[in-house]
């Protein structure tokens, strides 16, 4: 078990990592749940793999377990915005998205934001246990990115930025 001391020093560690960010999606309950997230990790090639660490207390959680699918919008500078929302402890869960430009994707139906870097849909293959979060792994199911992209928003040192 981590000490309080211990657990913020590997935040400021790993807060030197620069990382781009994303929304994850799905669709569970009669609702659409989204989060901001950037513990996302391309996993393989063949098959096209992913995977996306989710806190066990979060209310995501439980709703990319039961729906079994689930969408990783990458957002654009201009994005912020809907990064902030989205990260948002406490936001209420029925029209989080009401706010936010949205397509469903045509796979799996899940909501994808406007205007993102690239899209990816998902299917669930596996779920890991680790530690207070869980390693989801998904199958791309389907997938398009722009042709001539913005800058990409990425978060480093706590904060969010704009990488051309």
């Amino acid at each position: 078990m981590s000490t309080p001391a211990e657990r913020d020093r590997f935040r400021l560690a790993m807060g030197r990592f620069a990382t781009g960010v994303t929304v994850l999606t799905t669709f569970a309950g009669g609702h659409d749940h989204a989060m901001t997230a950037n513990a996302i990790t391309s996993v393989s090639i063949d098959p096209l793999l992913v995977l996306v660490s989710v806190e066990l207390d979060a209310r995501f959680h439980d709703a990319i377990v039961d729906s079994g699918v689930w969408g990783v919008s990458v957002l654009a500078a201009s994005q912020r915005p809907v990064a902030e929302w989205l990260s948002t402890q406490g936001r209420p869960l029925h029209g989080q998205l009401d706010r936010i430009p949205h397509t469903k994707g045509p796979e799996t139906g899940v909501a994808l934001i406007d205007g993102a870097l690239a899209h990816l849909e998902l299917r669930t293959t596996a779920i890991h246990p680790a530690g207070d979060h869980s390693i989801v792994v998904g199958e791309v199911v389907s997938m398009s990115s722009h042709e001539h992209p913005g800058d990409a928003l990425v978060y480093y040192r706590s904060r969010y930025q704009a990488l051309p």
